[in-house]
């Protein structure tokens, strides 16, 4: 996906309203290029198994393109929504997930989810989603920008879109309770500032990596925000404002070699996964499709030959 504004997003002017500071803003992000890596040290590696495999692997950061056809992750899109608080601040539009839902119930997300087919660019895909899950009206959304991508957990290749919605009043957040416990919004530059963030230290494939957590308190209401969100709105954030956390990050640096055993892992696997899926209906291990066979094969063997005396506490890096 090219960076800049769909081409279905409507632009500040067919708004007719918008501060001058939002309207800078707006143009400032137009122009903005994510960059192909940001903080790996092993590019020439990755270019060098590239050139011999014709191949490479994708994280953070990397492009699709980029990715081994056999370790191509799904995509997803979020909405970083923008908007001017009353303060003149900027702020941004948040959820607490469902406590019903099977993954990640009751966490603070962005508005978002997966890419369908029929999605035309990921400005879609996440407008589409914040639409189905608070009822943003898209046309109310000016699609500005998009971010590197990021990897979840899940192995889901997750597009951070910038969006501006100019004016907030026309917005009434109605949650989909399926999905949607709460909306709220929040000041979109604590994601710079030490105030009221901690940090964990996990393992993440044997590198130290920090977890954010950004406590926030409005009304009655206690939030934390932390994982895979609380990193994308540091990334945005730095973007936004063009300067840095006041914060040590420290992005997570995966090792190639490690993360090259990983995709060939998958790549093995796969077949095995492929032909579950074609006997029997997929359903030769009781109820679990192939896939999801294939996921946990590749997580529990990955895992535990690359440091099997750590914990799993890898899983809590992201969500």
């Amino acid at each position: 996906m090219k960076s800049g504004a769909s081409a279905a997003s409507p632009t500040a002017k067919s708004f007719n309203f918008g501060s001058s500071r939002l309207l800078a803003l707006a143009q400032q992000l137009r122009v903005y290029k994510p960059p192909l890596s940001s903080s790996f040290d092993e590019r020439e590696e990755l270019l060098a198994y590239k050139e011999s495999t014709r191949k490479s692997i994708t994280h953070v950061g990397f492009q699709e393109s980029m990715a081994p056809v056999r370790f191509r992750p799904k995509k997803a899109a979020v909405l970083i929504c923008l908007f001017e608080g009353d303060d003149g601040d900027l702020r941004v539009i948040l959820t607490k997930r469902s406590s019903t839902l099977s993954t990640h119930s009751g966490e603070v997300s962005l508005p978002g989810g997966k890419a369908e087919e029929h999605d035309k660019d990921d400005g879609i895909t996440a407008t589409r989603e914040a639409e189905e899950e608070i009822k943003l009206d898209p046309s109310l959304v000016d699609v500005v920008a998009f971010l590197e991508p990021f990897l979840s957990q899940h192995l889901l290749r997750v597009i951070p879109v910038v969006g501006i919605l100019w004016d907030r009043k026309a917005f009434n957040p109605t949650p989909n309770p399926a999905e949607v416990e709460a909306v709220f919004d929040a000041p979109f530059e604590m994601f710079l500032k030490d105030e009221n963030r901690r940090s964990e230290e996990f393992d993440w494939m044997g590198e130290k990596h920090l977890v954010h957590f950004f406590d926030y308190k409005t009304g009655d209401s206690d939030y934390v925000i932390w994982g895979l969100t609380a990193r994308i709105l540091i990334r945005a954030a730095t973007v936004v404002y063009q300067r840095p956390p006041a914060f040590i990050e420290q992005k997570p640096n995966l090792k190639y070699s490690k993360m090259n055993q990983a995709t060939r892992l998958y790549g093995w696997l796969k077949p095995l996964a492929n032909l579950h899926e074609s006997c029997e209906n997929g359903r030769l291990l009781g109820h679990v499709p192939g896939q999801s066979v294939l996921l946990i094969i590749v997580t529990l063997l990955f895992v535990c030959s690359l440091f099997p005396s750590h914990s799993f506490s890898i899983f809590n890096c992201e969500h």
